[in-house]
């Protein structure tokens, strides 16, 4: 017998007993979201997907691969289950905002056309409750969309950084490659060495200086400042940060703990980028990324409310953010008011990823290849009819990603990040540029 979360007085107890539902009292948080309803064994209505403002996006089939918003409906399957979906009759409200959904596909089909062979995606999420305004796709994927995530990985350490009492002016000398000293030089969270002395890590790019800072160093995204700031402030601390965060991968296992973590070896989905940004967005305050908001049969009505918790200081959430703030304003996708970003682009160019947010809305797009990456890479590529030598974070994720927020931000309040304390963050303290 299936349970059913809802109020006694909101329907009849005998029709419910009668069609094998079991009631659980409101406010029963341990029922699972897709037990809250009842399940019949076959579909007799067709279900329909609306968006937040309760106009239907589309007849929900649950074959995501035909429909218009393939993306949007693999998360809404994930999201309640199939069983729950082939009771049929069911009108599935999302956070879909139609306005923002459309400047998101917008975006995307201005600069990736559907025959091209990687998929562009982006996601948009409101920070403090996970709804999910946003998920375009140039088209349908074949499978579970997820890939490398490049260096917007490069937050998770230096949240790790900050955290652990590092300041913004902390740093080490510039070194044009990285070699771990010894295997025991990285350790992932089991205690297992990790590092990989007989390999070499380069920059992509030599913009660089004598010294480089955690302001500089994420400016430039420098791969071996990176490197090295995780083997200071440590591996498993770095990968404890992202999970905190909300990152998760794609495929469902356990994130990967290499030496590579900060460089962004794990195939995630930008849902989970998307979110983990949003999180430092709300000030530390994580919430689970949500599509659907209210499920209706009939008389019954069952909403889904937010679920957050505080996984970080507010403190550090702003020194982060003031970071990728003037990250974003360095590079030429500045907006003119508070918002913080990351480029994102992988290894030997597998992927590519731009992800960057105000306080009120986060956005994460990602372009590549999720099936096999190092087979289709974006080099020497035609994308969009353009000629790309390589695909850098900042050569199409980018564009997608400030065409969006430009098409958004009229809808957004003008809100300002919290500025950082500057007696705990300010300067340097134990890792400053030799004077």
């Amino acid at each position: 017998m299936k349970r059913l979360h809802v109020g006694v007085s909101a329907i009849g107890v005998g029709a419910l007993l009668a069609a094998g539902f079991l009631l659980l009292r409101d406010g029963d948080a341990s029922v699972p979201p897709r037990e809250h309803l009842a399940v019949a064994a076959t579909a007799s209505r067709p279900n329909v997907l609306v968006d937040a403002q309760g106009t239907v996006i589309e007849e929900f089939t649950g074959d995501c691969a035909s429909g218009r918003y393939a993306y949007l409906c693999t998360r809404v399957k994930n999201e309640l289950g199939e069983q729950l979906l082939a009771r049929g009759g069911l009108t599935i409200k999302t956070a879909i905002d139609p306005r923002m959904q459309q400047a998101a596909q917008q975006a995307i089909d201005q600069f990736v056309s559907r025959d091209d062979q990687p998929i562009a995606a982006q996601v948009m999420i409101v920070p403090g409750t996970g709804e999910i305004r946003a998920m375009a796709t140039s088209k349908a994927p074949d499978d579970v969309l997820a890939f490398q995530q490049g260096s917007t990985a490069m937050t998770y350490t230096l949240t790790a950084a900050l955290e652990g009492g590092m300041r913004f002016d902390d740093g080490f000398p510039y070194a044009a490659g990285y070699k771990a000293s010894s295997y025991t030089a990285f350790k992932n969270c089991k205690g297992q060495a990790t590092g990989e002395p007989s390999f070499t890590i380069t920059n992509a790019r030599q913009r660089h200086s004598e010294f480089t800072t955690l302001r500089s160093g994420t400016q430039a995204a420098e791969n071996t400042f990176f490197m090295k700031l995780t083997e200071t402030v440590g591996l498993c601390e770095s990968v404890q940060a992202a999970k905190r965060l909300g990152l998760e991968r794609g495929d469902g296992m356990p994130l990967q703990e290499y030496e590579t973590f900060p460089l962004g070896v794990n195939e995630v989905d930008p849902v989970s980028v998307a979110n983990s940004y949003a999180t430092l967005a709300a000030r530390g305050r994580r919430c689970q990324p949500r599509a659907v908001t209210e499920v209706r049969d009939g008389a019954f009505v069952r909403t889904f409310a937010a679920q957050c918790q505080e996984v970080l200081e507010p403190p550090v959430a702003d020194a982060v953010n003031r970071v990728l703030a003037e990250a974003q304003s360095a590079n030429p996708l500045s907006l003119g008011r508070d918002v913080a970003a990351m480029e994102g682009t992988a290894d030997a160019f597998t992927t590519a990823w731009y992800a960057g947010y105000t306080p009120d809305l986060t956005s994460a797009v990602a372009l590549g290849h999720p099936l096999d990456p190092n087979r289709h890479k974006l080099s020497d590529i035609t994308i969009g009819g353009l000629h790309y030598d390589g695909v850098y974070g900042l050569s199409i994720p980018g564009p997608i990603w400030k065409a969006t927020m430009r098409a958004v931000l009229p809808l957004l309040p003008r809100t300002a990040f919290v500025k950082p304390d500057a007696d705990r963050f300010g300067g340097c303290r134990d890792h400053c540029a030799p004077s």
